[in-house]
């Protein structure tokens, strides 16, 4: 394994946790449905969390949190543009059109997010053992909420898009209310939704 990219994934992860706060931040401001919003700010602690654990585990490996990579810079760049856009949506005056603005750039940041710690877990398992230790620990002690908060974000976006377009809609949606934890249960979930609408 290269170290190097070891290193960028660790800073980018870091980067993109540190955005992450302030996507929930912001999309606290434009969540409408009560479940929703005490979903986000569930998350928006377990995000801060996350923040905390990676720059612990940066600064184990010997890595300054702080170093701001040319990749580091670009996810910062992203962030911005998904605060950005929930803002702009804010200032539309359409609360409804907003809430799904935010559920969509919740579900393109967690997507990234869960790609990311999927991608420190491969390192775990490959690491020399030292390094193993610290990555798995990291990796065990946050992947649990990342798959909860992709899959719970990708069913609140589908739910609420359904119900904006006069669809039959489900909410909380079922990731939700049968707490999927796995890309299994949560195309069960999917599936279970779609079955309802057809009855």
């Amino acid at each position: 394994m290269r170290s190097t990219q070891l290193k960028e994934l660790l800073l980018q992860a870091l980067e993109h946790e540190r955005g992450g706060v302030l996507v929930y931040q912001t999309a606290l401001e434009c969540a409408l449905n009560r479940d929703l919003h005490e979903e986000w700010k569930e998350y928006l602690q377990q995000t801060t969390r996350h923040v905390e654990i990676l720059t612990e585990l940066c600064t184990a490996l010997e890595l300054d949190p702080r170093e701001m990579t040319p990749g580091c810079k670009i996810v910062r760049q992203l962030a911005k543009a998904l605060v950005g856009a929930m803002k702009s949506a804010l200032a539309e005056s359409d609360a409804a059109a907003a809430e799904l603005v935010a559920c969509d750039c919740v579900v393109l940041a967690e997507t990234r997010d869960h790609a990311n710690w999927q991608l420190i877990g491969e390192c775990a398992k490959a690491s020399g053992k030292d390094a193993t230790s610290l990555l798995w620990s990291a990796y065990e002690s946050i992947e649990d909420e990342e798959d909860e908060h992709l899959y719970h974000s990708q069913g609140w976006a589908r739910e609420l898009w359904l119900k904006s377009l006069g669809l039959p809609a489900r909410l909380p949606p079922p990731e939700e209310k049968e707490d999927v934890t796995s890309a299994t249960a949560a195309a069960e979930a999917r599936e279970e939704s779609l079955a309802d609408r057809k009855h």
